[in-house]
């Protein structure tokens, strides 16, 4: 490879992790506490890019050879790639491909107690933990209130799926809730965002379904995808 496209090669990569850091568009890939390190390593890899350019600029104005050597330019298209097309985040095609991995216990084992809201806003992730871990009964009879996109298991049923990561989308895992008592959310097309106001079935979720726990809805609507689409 010749001194200029590497030179290129590694100012389109730090670009590149420069655009989906400050676009935002790296939660796509990875956590939030990541984006430190995307910043630092784009601003390094265009630092040393800028100054190996300069060096070969001078090098070449003080009579340096040219290298002959044919540039393998189709190794630039990735690159060019982070710039033109962004890949969605996760979605239903996930959810329905994986099967959802059992919450872990928690490291305290005594919950703390629900908001005093009439219908506070859990994620989806703490709902199924809660559901699985907490023998307190907290949840039976409340109303609270879950966000994420729709999942269409068969035809003619729904399930409200959040995907969590640890540390990037390479790791994900879909967290899965039933919907029953809605079927305005049957006709809703795949990996639209609702909110649901629902109450918990107990016993639902058992190691036969996966850990699945199902859900009495009472309201539902449709709202925006948030900026960061997963759960951690």
């Amino acid at each position: 490879m010749r001194r200029e496209t590497q030179n290129l090669l590694l100012l389109l990569l730090g670009g590149a992790l420069l655009k989906i850091a400050l676009g935002g568009s790296y939660l796509r890939y990875v956590k939030p506490s990541l984006f430190p390190w995307l910043m630092a390593s784009g601003l390094v890899m265009v630092g040393l890019a800028a100054f190996a350019i300069v060096r070969d600029i001078r090098a070449s104005g003080a009579g340096g050879h040219e290298h002959n050597s044919r540039s393998p330019w189709m190794l630039l298209l990735p690159v060019f790639a982070i710039f033109l097309v962004a890949p969605p985040a996760l979605g239903s095609d996930s959810v329905t491909r994986d099967r959802p991995a059992a919450p872990q216990a928690p490291a305290e084992p005594r919950f703390p107690a629900l908001p005093p809201d009439p219908e506070p806003l859990l994620s989806a992730s703490e709902f199924v933990t809660r559901v699985i871990w907490d023998d307190s009964g907290s949840l039976d009879g409340r109303t609270v209130r879950l966000q994420g996109f729709v999942v269409h298991p068969t035809p003619d049923t729904a399930q409200l799926a959040r995907m969590r990561i640890s540390c990037c989308a390479a790791d994900a895992s879909p967290v899965k809730i039933d919907l029953a008592g809605a079927p305005q959310a049957v006709g809703l097309p795949a990996d639209t965002w609702i909110e649901v106001a629902a109450r918990l079935r107990p016993g639902t979720a058992t190691e036969a379904n996966d850990y699945v726990p199902t859900v009495e809805v009472l309201t539902l609507r449709t709202i925006p995808a948030p900026p960061d689409t997963y759960e951690y």
